[in-house]
């Protein structure tokens, strides 16, 4: 009998164990949760660390004046004063093609032929001029006669005269027709020529082979711009117009050629402004050196008459990367910051102008591509 009642205790000593640990487990909420996460934050790809920071010495910014500037962004374009049509005042088929868009012509040089029946219906009318003409004359002379000898009184002759300048004037006009078509009236072909009225390149083309053309109610077949000097066209904002001056020099740089530096004067600032973003078109002439073409994009400096300080660096503090420019300033803890700046102007003595990207009196690495080479090599 003790044993089984030793037994019945503890087996309700156990359970009442149990019963409290499910009970405690329930009301902590605490101890369900999983435990907190750790995050780790990626690492800062502009900051690198160096065992020997004294191997890459520095140099502080220095400033100097220089005349504000404003850049905006442009377009090439043709100069509309240099830009012909090429017209075809006959109406017919096309039935060759010699010039294609982007071809560079001579003037004089054969574009097209066209197949027209105003050629046959202008000699028509020639001809038939012509007949005229040689039965007037011959009234004429017989006119003459007759009033030599009394046989006509003055009047008919008069008539007589005033019939055979009228086909004269027929004649005259009918083949003034033919060459506007552009036929030679002694030699009228059903095919009409059609020459380049000036040398250049073909910037726009309008027909192809076996086309239909009506005169000059249709689109004109070919146009032609003599490319020698161009235009830049770009918006400038309301706000920016003080920078801006007939007759001043802007600088301008190909998006397809940023190393060439051209310069262009300034020949029309837009009379009429966007109402809808507050901006003129300014226009700048520029001499074409032989690889602008219409539609480029640019971007162009405009000078000021105000003078800015400007940050200068040596030269050789700014690493070109993936088209931006870039300097290394001490971060501490033998480290050193990546900063991307906008470059300027190249100065004397191996310098270099910074327009935004730092302040005067800050440090720069001297020589940037040595630490970035160093970098790489790690």
């Amino acid at each position: 009998m003790k044993r089984t009642e030793c037994r019945i205790l503890a087996m309700a000593f156990f359970a009442i164990l149990v019963v409290e640990g499910c009970s405690s487990g329930q009301g902590d909420p605490a101890k369900e949760a999983p435990p907190p996460a750790q995050v780790e934050h990626e690492q800062d790809l502009n900051v690198i660390q160096v065992d020997h920071p004294e191997q890459f010495p520095v140099s502080a910014v220095t400033t100097h004046e220089a005349a504000s500037q404003l850049v905006v962004t442009g377009t090439v374009n043709p100069d509309i004063a240099r830009t012909v049509p090429v017209i075809s005042v006959a109406s017919g088929r096309v039935v060759d093609v010699r010039a294609r868009l982007g071809d560079t012509v001579k003037k004089g040089q054969l574009l097209m032929r066209v197949q027209s029946t105003d050629v046959s219906g202008a000699f028509s009318d020639y001809r038939k001029a012509l007949a005229d003409e040689a039965l007037t004359r011959t009234q004429l002379d017989r006119g003459k006669e007759l009033f030599a000898h009394g046989a006509i009184a003055l009047n008919d002759l008069q008539v007589a005269q005033d019939a055979e300048d009228k086909a004269k004037v027929d004649v005259e006009t009918s083949a003034e027709h033919l060459r506007v078509l552009g036929n030679d009236p002694d030699h009228p072909s059903g095919i009409v020529d059609i020459f380049a009225p000036v040398s250049g390149v073909i910037t726009d083309q309008e027909v192809t082979n076996a086309a239909g053309t009506q005169g000059l109610s249709s689109p004109n077949p070919f146009t032609i711009s003599d490319l020698s000097s161009v235009w830049v066209v770009c918006d400038v904002y309301e706000n920016d117009f003080s920078g801006v001056r007939l007759g001043e020099t802007a600088d301008i740089r190909l998006n397809a050629y940023p190393d060439q530096l051209l310069e262009g004067a300034i020949s029309n600032i837009g009379a009429v402004l966007d109402p809808s973003i507050r901006t003129a078109k300014v226009r700048i002439e520029v001499r074409n050196p032989g690889f602008m073409r219409p539609g480029m994009f640019a971007t162009v400096t405009f000078h000021g008459l105000k003078k800015q300080e400007h940050g200068v660096v040596p030269a050789s503090a700014i690493l070109h990367l993936h088209d931006r420019d870039w300097v290394y300033t001490p971060a501490g803890n033998n480290k050193f910051r990546r900063l991307e700046v906008v470059s300027g102007d190249t100065l004397p003595n191996q310098m270099q102008e910074i327009i935004s990207g730092l302040q005067p009196g800050q440090k720069v690495v001297t020589n940037a591509l040595g630490l970035q080479n160093t970098v790489d090599n790690e």
